[in-house]
């Protein structure tokens, strides 16, 4: 067993592990127990009642936090022609077709999203082996091959966060900075709960949200009731 140090010791001492914490409860804990000297991303882990080995009950998605990540994204539109300049007004970081793909081939990689307009796939399929591995690529069910580039590099700007659920079946999703505060970070938990509950497929049955946990990035978990969590989300 990995040997702990002291300020993570301490911090756990401070949880009960058999106690399943209400969301104020444990969000109190976190931001209490959080030591480290940098600011802290507040995570959270879901495991759900699905098996995604069936595709249709396979969550994957996207949505803008209410109150964002707090992590800045250095975003990258592929398009061409008047796209290029929308991307740019839109706040994009970089914009341009087949100078960025000569680029990523000889090592560049200094972005976090991507985004491309339906007409540039293809070239873009070129770096396919590049970007797929990093999770880089564009994706039409992310909303990431689109037109509408300005729309979509605004919500990347405004933390628009991707998940996908893994082959356990569990979700983790960053929910914004340990200096956001407990309200807003509250607020962000709420709302992505609400949008996991709403994707729920049909073919899912017996319990779907089966545990939830929040930490902070040096933090131990701390284990919410799902059922006091689910109370709280409207029409859920």
């Amino acid at each position: 067993m990995a040997q702990r140090g002291k300020k993570y010791t301490n911090s756990a001492a401070l949880r009960d592990v058999t106690k399943l914490y209400t969301l104020d409860e444990a969000l109190e804990l976190a931001l209490k127990g959080k030591y480290a000297k940098f600011d802290e991303s507040v995570d959270i882990a879901m495991r759900l009642g699905v098996d995604p080995r069936h595709a249709d009950q396979m969550i994957r998605s996207s949505m803008v936090l209410p109150n964002g990540t707090g992590k800045t994204q250095r975003v990258l539109v592929f398009a061409k022609g008047e796209k290029v300049q929308e991307a740019l007004d839109a706040g994009a970081d970089y914009a341009g077709s087949d100078e960025y793909v000569a680029k990523i081939q000889g090592g560049w990689l200094e972005f976090d999203k991507t985004i491309a307009t339906p007409d540039m796939m293809g070239t873009v399929g070129k770096i396919g082996k590049i970007l797929g591995p990093r999770n880089l690529m564009p994706n039409a069910k992310l909303g990431t091959v689109t037109f509408e580039v300005a729309k979509v590099v605004q919500d990347m700007k405004a933390g628009k966060i991707d998940f996908k659920v893994d082959k356990a079946g569990v979700l983790h999703a960053m929910m914004g900075r340990a200096s956001f505060g407990s309200q807003k970070l509250r607020e962000n938990i709420l709302a992505f709960i609400e949008k996991i509950i709403h994707l729920k497929p049909s073919s899912s049955k017996g319990v779907y949200l089966r545990s939830v946990s929040i930490s902070t990035t040096m933090g131990p978990g701390l284990k919410l009731d799902p059922v006091e969590v689910r109370g709280m989300i409207k029409g859920a």
